[in-house]
């Protein structure tokens, strides 16, 4: 099926949703409109998040967003900070969010089975607009995404716990893989791309 033929706003087929059981009262409750003391400790423990966001014309994005553990900075119970920094510059999701503002972070903890989603509506500012220290690997930001949060909730562990995320026992070997200057390779078909993973790596940690 052709995907350009599918209605964004398009729900699902109703026989799809028949093995679903309701959600419990606890499940409703858990969703709440502000940062409590619980989302703040969590968000500031925190080195990696992912940021949804989506374009005019409703096709989703998903970026990584890493730092420091805090690196988003928690403005107060209704405002978080997340920086941006030097990237592949295609600045996908800074582009949908000009023409939707509304997105989604998601925020992991290492060794934590819990993650934390938070929901809102961006502005995106410089960095000399906010009275905060986001310097970091020596670096000002490019730029700073400040979302207005609108709802915000623990996500169950069932899905890390069922990955084994965090298992040392689970972790693949990189062996069992090309490398990432390999893949670029192949995918771009440039055979300038070093493929030796230490000089990939040696360039990206120049960028942090």
């Amino acid at each position: 099926m052709d995907p350009d033929t599918l209605l964004p706003d398009a729900p699902p087929a109703p026989d799809a949703l028949e093995a679903y059981r309701s959600p419990s009262k606890r499940v409703l409750d858990k969703e709440i409109g502000l940062l409590d003391h619980h989302c703040r400790t969590f968000i500031g423990l925190s080195p990696f998040a992912t940021l949804a966001t989506a374009s005019a014309e409703g096709w989703p994005d998903v970026s990584p967003r890493g730092g420091a553990p805090g690196f988003v900075h928690v403005l107060d119970e209704h405002r978080l900070a997340l920086p941006d920094r030097l990237g592949n510059n295609r600045i996908d999701s800074l582009r949908n969010l000009g023409a939707n503002p509304r997105a989604a972070l998601m925020f992991f903890v290492p060794g934590f089975d819990e993650t934390l989603r938070v929901y809102g509506t961006t502005t995106v500012v410089a960095p000399g607009e906010l009275d905060v220290d986001l310097t970091e690997f020596g670096k000002p930001p490019l730029s700073v995404l400040v979302l207005q949060v609108e709802k915000a909730y623990f996500q169950c562990p069932k899905s890390v716990m069922r990955s084994g995320l965090w298992d040392p026992e689970r972790r693949v070997d990189r062996s069992a893989y090309p490398t990432f200057g390999a893949v670029l390779r192949d995918h771009c078909r440039d055979t300038t791309i070093p493929a030796d993973d230490a000089v990939m790596r040696a360039a990206l940690a120049e960028e942090l």
